[in-house]
């Protein structure tokens, strides 16, 4: 494993560099850059060679003399390790142009220390192999993307995001501490390979408290209030690291947990399947009804969470009801959306960030006109979000259509799970048409039409390296779509890593599959490029003018009358009212030389509106009880630390 502690060695020396030199922000910011992708890129083929080691290698280190931390690289580890790298690494050279080092050299110092952290926390995660390595790794993780949301921490709303998001993680780090204790209570070891033997009974608790838990840092409905605030608030190369890989990391701690449990249930995949199905549906409601874009986005990584919980619970039933061919297909479609989603939500954060650093603004219906103005991001936008959608010849098109495939292996089930295949079907084709309504009116909203603003009228595009990355994930994009097959062996691989009991996944029935899609992308790609092809050559020698859109009969028209985002979502939100009540803000226009007036409108969160009463403010009041303890005694503190020491030694 010396190329990967290599990797993350790199990693964070290049982190702290810019706290050693601050005077001199632009250099130590190349250089900082520099090391971090480079340890990313040496990290990134080191977990791709593990992937197909034939035997997994593992290391312990000593720990405070009596415990051990246990690191392990196998082929499922190796598969989201690849992601935390590579998405790391195209984050990293994209913040050099976003981030101006300059205005504020400490704080930036700062955030690339962090940046190394969570980078160096996630990939030790998806190592860790026992319970102390995985919670102080994961307590990790946690911290220092807390301290990048709150990179901007003067604005309330950062502040806010900032709590929301500590209460839920914390939240959720207690079901996963409960969890991994109910393990060592019955195995009497910190090492998680003693899980296959609890009893039945026990597995169910642990894995109810582990869903939970990593429920909670995957953005699960009801415990995703966190994610459309912490989404907004963090910087947008770090919106795309959270969405793309760390949110991962919580589906990664699901289906290692039910790995080495070998708890083979159908209750278990109906409870992940159900979970998927109101997560996927709410999160494209939720997301459709945004006017604020990272808000949109960030809804929209819960819809495809959703999906993958979804490839997760049609896995697991296969698994239990002994039907390999749909658990195969289950847990294929459900990893291979973990890296589809990784590659085109980077992009579409990417490209929020790109068109919040040129206007300043994150509401849609303050933009407009955009594609003339950024030309490469409407372009690497709209590949992102035809990828996302599902729509081939994209990315995102193989992953979900081996889910469909689960699902419909699923059908000649009995009872419950028939009904369960079949509702998995029907939510599938729901929230693709649903995110197809969702990324229309963001591309429609934010990039044709006339500027609706003075930001947008003078938005321009520069910054290569925050171009370069985008280029890179829209070219995966559409080669992945292309050619799935250059994913499906290590997909495969990552799915026999789980443990369920039929070996060697077979290659090839699977390898027809995508040679299909394959062809049919082709066939596609070819037929839009002779379309325009023909377009060009009746078009040749002829002369094109170019006039303004016909007004309506209105002499003057204004940008304004243009449709607005909320206009194109209110027939359908009005559709699912029950689930995403729409609140509205407008006084009534009275006399007859009225006021000038506003219409203020905002798609509200079942679980935001509800849970927050019965978890955040009740956490927020024990708090506020507790702050009789920093009176800014230093003798009260060392009588704190004297009594935990007695304390300790006491139980230990």
């Amino acid at each position: 494993m010396r190329f990967f502690f290599l990797a993350l060695l790199l990693i964070v020396a290049g982190g702290a560099v810019p706290l050693l030199c601050i005077r001199r922000p632009g250099a130590v910011r190349a250089l900082a850059v520099t090391a971090m992708a480079g340890g990313c890129l040496i990290g990134a083929f080191d977990a791709v060679a593990k992937l197909f080691a034939p035997e997994p290698v593992s290391i312990s280190l000593a720990f405070l003399n009596e415990f051990s931390l246990t690191f392990k690289l196998d082929p499922l580890s190796a598969f989201f390790l690849a992601a935390v790298f590579a998405i790391g690494m195209l984050a990293a050279i994209y913040s050099v142009h976003y981030l101006d080092a300059a205005a504020r050299p400490t704080r930036t110092a700062v955030h690339y220390f962090l940046f190394a952290l969570l980078l160096a926390a996630m990939a030790l995660v998806t190592a860790a192999d026992n319970i102390i390595a995985f919670a102080l790794c994961w307590e990790l993780m946690s911290l220092t993307s807390l301290g990048l949301v709150l990179y901007d921490y003067e604005q309330g709303p950062n502040r806010k995001a900032a709590y929301f998001y500590a209460v839920f993680s914390q939240v959720g780090v207690m079901c996963i501490v409960a969890a991994f204790a109910l393990i060592h209570a019955h195995t009497g070891a910190f090492g998680l390979d003693g899980a296959a033997g609890l009893p039945d009974k026990i597995k169910i608790w642990v894995f109810v408290l582990a869903f939970v838990g990593f429920g909670s840092k995957a953005g699960i409905f009801p415990v995703h209030i966190w994610l459309p605030h912490a989404h907004p608030a963090a910087p947008s190369h770090i919106s795309a690291l959270m969405s793309g890989v760390m949110l991962k990391i919580g589906i990664y701690g699901i289906l290692r947990l039910y790995a080495v449990m070998d708890w083979h249930t159908p209750l278990a995949g109906r409870l992940v399947l159900i979970a998927g199905l109101v997560s996927g549906i709410l999160g494209v409601i939720y997301a459709l009804g945004q006017h604020d874009l990272k808000r949109l986005l960030a809804y929209s990584s819960m819809e495809n969470v959703g999906i993958m919980l979804m490839g997760m619970g049609v896995g697991m039933i296969g698994a239990a009801a002994g039907k390999p061919i749909m658990a195969v297909l289950g847990f294929t479609g459900a990893l291979w959306h973990v890296w589809n989603h990784a590659i085109f939500k980077s992009l579409l954060f990417m490209g929020a960030g790109m068109v919040l650093h040129h206007t300043g603004t994150r509401t849609m219906d303050l933009l407009g006109g955009l594609g003339k103005r950024m030309p490469i991001t409407a372009g690497a936008f709209f590949v992102g979000a035809m990828a996302i959608c599902g729509l081939p010849p994209f990315n995102g098109f193989a992953s979900e259509f081996f889910i469909y495939l689960g699902g419909f292996s699923g059908v000649a089930l009995a009872k419950t799970d028939f009904v369960l295949s079949v509702v998995s079907i029907v939510a599938l084709a729901l929230i693709g048409g649903l995110a197809l309504a969702t990324f229309s009116k963001a591309m429609g909203v934010i990039f044709l039409g006339e500027p609706r603003s003075a930001a947008a009228a003078k938005a321009h595009e520069s910054g290569w390296c925050m171009l370069l990355p985008m280029l890179v994930l829209a070219a995966a994009c559409v080669l992945v779509g292309v050619f799935p097959g250059v994913l499906l062996t290590m997909v495969l691989k990552a799915t026999a890593a789980l443990g369920l009991g039929y070996g060697r996944v077979p290659l090839e029935p699977f390898a027809e599959l995508t040679v299909g899609i394959s062809r049919a992308a082709l066939l596609l790609v070819a037929a839009v490029a002779l379309l325009l092809g023909l377009r060009a050559w009746f078009y040749r020698g002829k002369i094109v003018t170019a006039a303004g859109t016909w007004g309506c009969g209105f002499a003057r028209p204004t940008a304004r009358m243009q449709y607005t985002g909320t206009s194109y979502a209110a027939s359908i939100l009005a559709f699912f009212r029950a689930a995403a009540p729409l609140g509205e803000e407008h006084p009534a226009i009275r006399g007859r030389f009225p006021d000038r007036t506003y219409y203020i409108s905002h798609v509200q969160d079942l679980a935001e509106r509800h849970l927050g009463h019965l978890v955040v403010r009740p956490v927020q009041r024990f708090f506020d009880r507790l702050r009789w303890v920093q009176h800014g005694d230093i003798h009260m503190y060392i009588g704190f630390i004297l009594i935990a020491i007695v304390v300790a030694l006491v139980f230990v």
